[in-house]
């Protein structure tokens, strides 16, 4: 799964370039030989497990409704009267139980439980340990939000449309199907669909046959999948076009709405050319026929694709480009999605974590394949940058108090649904990149081959990749891998002393833990892979362990830690050694400036060195530097712009410097692409763009306006790359005639992905009357009922405290547009970016009302980001402001 980032989050990563309680067995802890049936953890009785479904079921699209039967064969591993499974808003009209050859046994008396999301069938006689097929005729709902199976509606020229899908994880193929719905029960299942004719059914495998039976429905009836976990199950319904390649001898297909393959043909061409290499890289074929993409319009707060197997589901933000509103970010991104979702057809899909406890092996190792597949394919972008973004992100939530480990224990629904997150994805991400470095490429590469032929169509735990990796480098690091993974928090290697003597500089380092709340806490103990290299001199790596360590690197001249930024960790220089490292910073590699970067911003608004630090180092950026460096320092502007909020004489000095900075580097670029330039070229000048409106620039707020203005007789007036940027400046500073223009382009526009965009535009505004106009347009049916979400979050980022208290007081209506995946942290999370240390105690009183114990984890990071905004604004922010007073 491709996870959605909060608005929040996003901007973090663009500034670094219930179900019932669960079983009482727990999934196998670190050091143990596997997951196996008896141990790993369960929310059902350890009786009965599936072997098969056949499943026959009629969607109801109009009426929002689907009848269904399903067959599903069973092995009773116990004696039990009673066979219990998960299952969520379904009714059942009957169930029997037969034995294998079809004999008919008995019939069950059924019993569903709301609570625990199960439904139990008793039978008058104990089932004696075998097998058996246990039939099941039931119904149940189509939902409006990506949960279950559910329905999109999108406007055409010919008038409105709908179509369906299903979204199940982590944990609602339960509300589609009675099942054992938990990663470890794998099973294979066969889907019979009865559907309108002419319309296109899609699932997991190619149709076997297809049978015109009148009155305007076709059975459809698909071929038998492999085995697998229910959250990858798929079926999808509606007017589609279908294009399609071979590729290393599978149907590689998109799937978008009628008339939109075109927009689809950067993402069929990712994905055959990626197919072969990971086919390669894992050293396991992929292992179906066909590997559709599939585009849906519409959107969640929860994810933008799912890895459903050979049928991976898009929103299509996610997946399409139009050359009227697309953008080189969106081009790098579906390419990047396309990845990672390909990524998991083996790593998830074939080997499966087997409990939401190891999601990170899911999650974690896609994000950083993405990383590898664009290194390989798209040099060009620099993505070795981009991965220090996302390590920055992880790092941001590390710091604080309400982190977790990576390996976290999980046992309700909703706790598995905030698991996904920056923890999961982007440290899990980042702590590979740092063990694939220490061990080397190639070894990685075969611990990860030895590791799929083992465990293919299997279960596993984090210990058995690291097992397969140390075998295969002859290396240990499974002790370092845990130290990463069973352990919260972010290592911090202080430099205590550099000497240099015949030609080398020794450094002697200390292992401490950065942390942005906890000043006093007593450091965790990590052992930590540290590279250093000397400007115009070697490299060298070292292991620090027990919290002391030493290196020596040939030349004496100022040394990077962290060298290449593979590492999971701060880097603590010291003043001297700091302004060594400043006054060389031109020279340094671009990687490397993004990492030093990162570090003294961080540790600067923790308390660690001065807060200017960052601002140093800005100042001291040339101007041809990487378009990801000039990015970071452009955002971090933003960041601090918006501390500002209420301090008008402080904001209006810090943006008079701040101008002054980037419009040398607009003017450099320019509003114009030029022929041949850099693609991430494209990315700056719309960030660039976009900074400078923010920032209140006089002249990009007049050219975009002017723009804005004319583009409705000069088709070249905004050029398709730079309309979100553009309109986005508009938006962000427009009056009640500008929203109203914006508002009415919206409702007209037919276009889905178009007419999203527009709508989170009228979000934008800094005007908070129009704001909550926006607001309350949000609970209309107007904007679609899947792109309420994003207008009420985008609403949130400029109005923080006015929004949540708006969203708390419709808490129901807002709920509604909101699926359930996420509705224990989205209210929550519209307060995450005020500065108001009483929005902590109001995210953390409505959490206590509303959310049950174990599920506030994600309202209690909320409440930690306000208390650090607070904190920032209070100890740092004074210095910065007497640093431009100076810089004037």
């Amino acid at each position: 799964m491709r996870r959605l980032l909060s608005s929040t989050a996003a901007a973090v990563i663009l500034l670094a370039a219930g179900g019932a309680s669960a079983a009482t067995a727990t999934a196998p802890t670190a050091g143990s030989k596997g997951a196996t049936f008896a141990t790993v953890t369960t929310q059902l009785p350890r009786n009965v497990r599936p072997t098969h479904y056949d499943l026959a079921f009629t969607p109801d699209a109009d009426k929002l409704s689907f009848k269904a039967r399903v067959k599903i064969s069973i092995e009773v591993v116990e004696p039990t009267a009673t066979v219990t499974l998960q299952a969520a808003d379904l009714t059942f009209d009957k169930a029997e139980i037969a034995g294998p050859k079809g004999e008919k046994i008995g019939v069950a008396k059924v019993k569903a439980d709301e609570e625990a999301q199960t439904a139990s069938f008793t039978f008058d006689k104990p089932l004696p340990k075998g097998k058996y097929v246990l039939s099941i005729d039931y119904a149940g709902k189509i939902y409006t939000q990506a949960a279950g199976l559910f329905a999109l509606d999108y406007e055409t020229e010919a008038g409105k449309k709908r179509a369906i899908y299903t979204q199940f994880e982590n944990s609602d193929a339960r509300r589609f199907i009675p099942s054992w719905d938990e990663p470890f029960y794998k099973a294979t299942y066969s889907v019979e669909a009865t559907i309108p004719t002419g319309q296109m059914a899609l699932s997991n495998m190619p149709i076997a046959s297809s049978k015109d039976i009148g009155g305007g429905k076709t059975v459809v009836t698909f071929a038998t999948s492999p085995k697998m976990s229910t959250y990858l199950l798929f079926f999808g319904l509606g007017e589609f076009d279908r294009a399609s390649v071979k590729a290393a001898g599978v149907d590689v297909g998109v799937v978008t709405k009628k008339g939109d393959t075109p927009k689809a043909e950067f993402a069929l061409k990712s994905a055959a050319d990626i197919l072969p290499w990971y086919n390669d890289y894992f050293g396991t074929p992929y292992p179906l026929p066909v590997m559709d993409n599939i585009a849906a319009p519409g959107r969640s707060q929860f994810f933008s694709a799912m890895e459903n197997w050979g049928a991976i589901f898009y929103f299509e933000y996610a997946m399409l480009l139009d050359p009227k509103i697309s953008t080189e970010t969106d081009k790098q991104n579906v390419f990047t999605t396309v990845a990672h979702e390909m990524a998991h057809q083996w790593f998830g899909d074939l080997v499966t974590m087997a409990w939401w406890d190891d999601l990170w092996l899911n999650e974690g190792f896609a994000s950083w394949m993405e990383g590898r597949a664009t290194e390989h394919f798209h040099p060009e972008w620099n993505s070795a940058l981009a991965a220090v973004g996302g390590r920055e992100y992880a790092m941001s939530l590390d710091a604080l108090s309400t982190t977790h480990p990576v390996v976290q224990h999980v046992e309700t629904v909703e706790q598995a649904s905030q698991a996904f997150d920056g923890i999961t994805y982007q440290k899990g991400e980042a702590v590979i990149r740092m063990l694939e470095s220490y061990v080397g490429h190639d070894a990685w590469r075969d611990g990860v081959r030895a590791y799929m032929k083992k465990h293919a169509h299997g279960n596993t735990v984090s210990d058995d990749l690291w097992q397969a990796v140390e075998a295969a480098a002859k290396k240990p690091i499974t002790a370092i891998a845990h130290d990463f993974t069973l352990q919260p928090g972010v290592p911090l290697i202080t430099v205590d002393s550099a000497t240099c003597a015949a030609g080398k500089t020794t450094l002697a380092l200390t292992q401490g833990e950065f942390s942005k709340d906890m000043p006093n806490k007593k450091p965790l103990v990590w052992r930590t892979p540290v590279t250093v290299k000397a400007l115009g001199g070697g490299e060298a790596k070292t292991l620090v362990a027990d919290g002391k360590g030493s290196v020596s690197v040939e030349g004496c001249g100022p040394v990077v830690v962290n060298a290449g930024q593979s590492g999971y960790f701060r880097v603590q220089y010291g003043p001297e050694r700091f302004a060594a490292l400043a006054g060389a910073f031109a020279k340094l590699p671009a990687i490397d400036q993004l990492g030093v970067m990162s570090d003294a911003w961080s540790m600067g608004l923790a308390g660690y060195q001065p807060a200017t630090d960052f601002l140093d180092l800005a100042k001291a950026t040339p101007d041809d530097a990487d378009p990801q460096v000039l990015s970071k320092i452009a955002g971090v502007y933003s960041t601090i712009d918006a501390y500002y909020e209420g301090m008008p004489t402080e904001r209006a000095a810090f943006r008079k410097l701040a101008i002054a900075k980037l419009r040398p580097l607009l003017a450099k670029v320019g509003w114009t692409a030029k022929s041949g330039e850099p693609d991430n070229i494209a990315i700056l000048r719309a960030n660039l763009i976009g900074t400078l409106g923010g920032l209140g620039d006089p002249d990009v707020v007049a050219e975009a306006i002017r723009r804005f203005k004319a583009d409705k007789t000069d088709p070249s007036a905004i050029p398709g790359p730079l309309r979100r940027t553009i309109l986005g400046v508009v938006a962000k500073g427009a009056d009640a005639a500008t929203w109203d223009a914006i508002h009415a382009q919206a409702q007209a526009e037919k276009t889905p992905l178009i007419k999203a965009q527009l709508y989170s535009l009228l979000a934008s505004s800094e005007d908070e009357a129009l704001a909550k106009k926006a607001l309350e347009l949000a609970l209309t049916p107007e904007p679609g009922e899947t792109m309420s979400s994003t207008m009420i979050s985008r609403v949130a980022g400029n109005f923080p405290d006015m929004t949540f208290d708006w969203a708390v007081a419709n808490k129901d209506a807002v709920n509604a547009k909101v699926d359930t995946s996420s509705r224990t942290r989205f209210i929550p999370g519209l307060g995450s970016a005020s500065s108001n240390p009483t929005m902590a105690d109001k995210i953390k009183a409505y959490a206590a009302a509303n959310l049950a114990e174990g599920s506030r984890k994600e309202a209690e990071k909320s409440a930690a980001s306000v208390l650090n905004r607070a904190k920032i604004r209070q100890d740092r922010l004074p210095a910065i402001t007497a640093w431009v007073a100076r810089a004037r």
